[in-house]
């Protein structure tokens, strides 16, 4: 072997070359510690990294070569012949005699050790690893170490790039898998727009991606406290439908500063508070943060307890901020869905209350109390029974018109009804499983045997009682336990309220006898009779005249209503997000062309977040080249998707800066009052600040009763008389019959849009007045008496079905 009088020069340019060909550390280590086996035949090798671990260092073995084996665990930089190079950073050599057991206590060798040596291994004077030589054949030299120097430097320049080329390596992939977790999870998020689905989903995602115990996810009610809504995982610290409100929690700490919070010591006095009482399972590190929709709090997400035992770090925390960024956008599109579902219960509640509140028919109210609900509400049967001088009848069921109440298919339904006659209050059974919920074992079996026989799994029984007593009994039943949410039981609630005046008062309407309509003509014909003869005759021509009057002289027939102008053309104009205004280039009545600029918004933010786009974007494009121009494929894709997701950046950013520029849609008048003060006003989202009125044309609302709505037609005269012009008389012609009515007082109203030039600018939107269209020529008798006709014609229709 090499010894102090035999040194062999190593091929530092060879070795370079093999180094270069390789690009990580174990490869590289593996030359090195061949070339340096080589360079001393009869040897072993080793090479070791330092390592950081636990906020401490440790020497990390990576290859070795020859008759020796290393643990793979990290070894202490404070013992043995490795803690000496440690603490002093020079090369050693220890001879064989020297050598005591306890400093290569690491080392596993069948051989008998005669030298040991470590060359230091450094990056910018610091020490970073070193090369340890085994020696069995002979004494190891100062000047064998001197002449494997050159190694040494080498082997510490390669070794130290495949580091940092390792490290950005394992970034970069991090990143990566971070943004390809963040898309996933956007995917998975948006995968349903249903509450109680949705949070689940984001408990477990979360969990999953943070490697943790459990997580909590708090959202914010009505009386701005939180309420846990979801649980994943373990913490028994918190339960599902607490609450917490400031001051009383971390959560709800956390909801009043909206700033995130992390928590690395179970000694801090939060979590000792959180933790009394709890043996185990107690937390011992928290990550906390906030749930913001557009600067506005909608709750709080926390990560308890990493399942690998350590704390939480910052890392984590900001990973944990942004995957309540992502889990935000699902939340607000489920409230979104929330809202317009409590828009359509409350659109269909209108509407069934203005058809049991329009008529005293008591089958049409009934029909309405058990269909009506059926759009908003998924049951699958709905009945009504009344009560009949303490009878319970069955007088309804949904979707069924002619309803046979002897029919066996009812049979279990009347029972329950009846059972049902005696409750004072709403009440819900539900079966889920084998069990039914309910408190009274008699109830239990009683609803086990009626659902077995119905298939159904849940039952809704709402007692109808006012304060002359019972009305009835109304029933909702369906096969799925879970389908009436709150806003349901509400709107049920709300429905029965009405339902049972509805009913009280058609069912006395019913009971008025028919004499009390005929009894006024008898008595008018008696005094008729009792009339002198020529008095009689005259009487009738009279009235024959005035007949043939109504019949045969035409006359115009017109219908009237309140009448409101409105602009043709109105557009509000706001900003698509949150900004202070910073001019405004506009007065009141100014004349403003469609794409002028009304207003500018603060942009320096914008432009800001452009011009870090696009260098960043400039950023990854050039590293893309720079690997293409190395052959670097992997690391060329890598950037190109990062150049990819720059330039779209770039453009989003440039497109929310054109939109501070605000500008008119339309050509027209600027109809806000000191529009020029709003500099500096801050606008929120869709906050509309400025009216552009196009007042060319004005549009005049005549509001028309339903029952007139028949008559009209678009093209149709028009005269309109306004309270701002009384000697003035406008004409037009009706443009638009407005296809749905609105209620008003309780009655359905038509809008009749009369398109009227104004060119002089004179009609003005919000004047008021009076409005006549002419529907065309009809008898007198009928322009008198066409609604004491209709109404006539319609109550007989209803007692007779003509």
């Amino acid at each position: 072997m090499a010894t102090q009088g035999s040194v062999v020069a190593v091929d530092i340019s060879a070795l370079s070359a093999q180094l270069f060909d390789q690009r990580e550390v174990l490869p590289r280590a593996r030359i090195v510690a061949q070339a340096v086996a080589e360079f001393l035949p009869g040897s072993a090798v080793a090479i070791y990294l330092l390592a950081t671990i636990d906020d401490g260092q440790a020497w990390a073995p990576q290859i070795t070569v020859g008759d020796l084996t290393i643990p793979d665990s990290a070894l202490s930089t404070a013992e043995g012949a490795l803690g000496i190079l440690a603490e002093r950073g020079e090369p050693q050599v220890f001879s064989g005699k020297d050598l005591l057991r306890e400093h290569y206590a690491h080392l596993h060798t069948r051989r008998t050790l005669t030298s040991l040596a470590y060359l230091p291994l450094k990056n910018q004077g610091e020490l970073f690893g070193a090369i340890e030589i085994l020696s069995f054949e002979g004494q190891l030299s100062k000047s064998t170490l001197s002449a494997l120097q050159p190694v040494a430097d080498v082997a510490s320049g390669g070794l130290a790039n495949a580091v940092a080329y390792e490290q950005e390596r394992n970034s970069t992939l991090s990143s990566i898998t971070r943004i390809t977790q963040l898309y996933d999870l956007e995917k998975v998020f948006s995968s349903t727009l249903e509450l109680d689905q949705l949070l689940p989903i984001i408990g477990s995602k979360f969990r999953e991606v943070l490697e943790c115990q459990a997580v909590n996810v708090w959202l914010l009610q009505g009386d701005e406290s939180l309420e846990l809504m979801h649980q994943s995982g373990v913490d028994p610290t918190v339960s599902e439908g607490e609450t917490q409100k400031p001051g009383e929690g971390i959560a709800g700490d956390v909801s009043d500063d909206g700033e995130p919070v992390l928590i690395e010591s179970a000694e801090d006095k939060r979590l000792v508070a959180r933790n009394a009482g709890i043996e185990q399972g107690a937390t011992f590190s928290l990550m906390v943060a906030p749930l913001i929709d557009k600067g506005a709090l909608v709750g709080v997400v926390e990560a308890v307890n990493r399942l690998n035992g350590t704390p939480f770090d910052d890392d984590e925390l900001f990973a944990l901020t942004t995957l309540a960024e992502t889990a935000v956008a699902a939340l607000h599109n489920a409230s979104l869905l929330m809202a317009e579902r409590k828009v359509e219960i409350l659109e269909a509640l209108v509407k069934t209350s203005g058809e049991i509140t329009s008529t005293l028919d008591l089958d049409r109210v009934l029909q309405a109390i058990v269909n009506g609900p059926s759009s908003v509400i998924a049951y699958e049967r709905a009945g009504i029974a009344l009560d009949e001088n303490g009878a319970i009848n069955l007088k309804a069921v949904s979707g069924i018109t002619q309803l046979n109440v002897d029919d066996p298919q009812y049979r279990e339904l009347r029972e329950i009804l009846r059972w049902g006659a005696v409750l004072k209050e709403p009440l819900l059974i539900t079966q889920r499983g084998g069990e039914i919920d309910s408190d009274r074992e008699e109830t239990r079996a009683k609803f086990r045997r009626y659902f077995e026989e119905t298939g159904m799994r849940a039952c809704q029984i709402v007692p109808l009682i006012d304060e002359e007593g019972r009305v009835g009994i109304l029933l909702f039943e369906s096969s799925d336990p879970d389908f009436l949410t709150e806003a349901h039981l509400e709107m049920i609630k709300v429905l029965a309220s009405q339902g049972t005046v509805a009913l009280r008062n058609a069912s006395l309407y019913k009971e008025v006898p028919f004499i009390g309509v005929l009894q006024p003509l008898v008595e008018r014909k008696k005094r008729f009779m009792a009339l002198e003869k020529h008095r009689r005759v005259a009487l009738v021509a009279a009235a024959a005249a005035a007949v043939l009057f109504l019949l045969a002289f035409p006359l115009p027939l017109r219908v009237d209503g309140n009448a409101v102008v409105s602009p043709a053309h109105l557009a509000h104009i706001g900003s698509e997000f949150e900004g202070v205004i910073k001019e405004v280039n506009v007065h009141e009545g100014d004349v403003v062309q469609k794409g002028s600029v009304i207003a500018r918004l603060e942009d320096w933010e914008y432009r800001s977040a452009l011009a870090a786009a696009q260098a960043k974007y400039q950023t990854a494009t050039a590293q893309m080249d720079r690997a293409l121009a190395n052959n670097d494929g992997s690391e060329a894709g890598i950037q190109r998707a990062q150049a990819d997701y720059w330039k779209a950046e770039v453009s989003r950013a440039q497109e929310r800066l054109d939109k501070t520029v605000i500008r008119s849609p339309i050509t027209g008048v600027v109809a806000t009052p000191q529009i020029e003060n709003f500099t500096g006003h801050k606008l929120k989202d869709g906050e509309s600040f400025a009216d552009i009125v196009d007042n060319s044309e004005a549009l005049i609302d005549v509001s028309i009763d339903g029952d007139d709505i028949g008559l009209l037609r678009t093209g149709e005269s028009a005269r309109l008389k306004l309270d701002g012009f009384p000697e003035r008389t406008f004409r037009g012609q009706v443009a638009v019959v407005s296809p749905q009515g609105t209620l008003q007082n309780a009655e359905p109203v038509f809008f009749a849009r009369v398109s009227v030039a104004n060119s002089e600018g004179a009609l003005r939107a919000g004047m008021q007045g009076r409005g006549k269209i002419t529907t065309g020529w009809r008898p007198a008798g009928v322009v008198f008496f066409r609604r004491i006709g209709t109404w006539m014609w319609a109550k007989l229709w209803n007692w007779f079905g003509w």
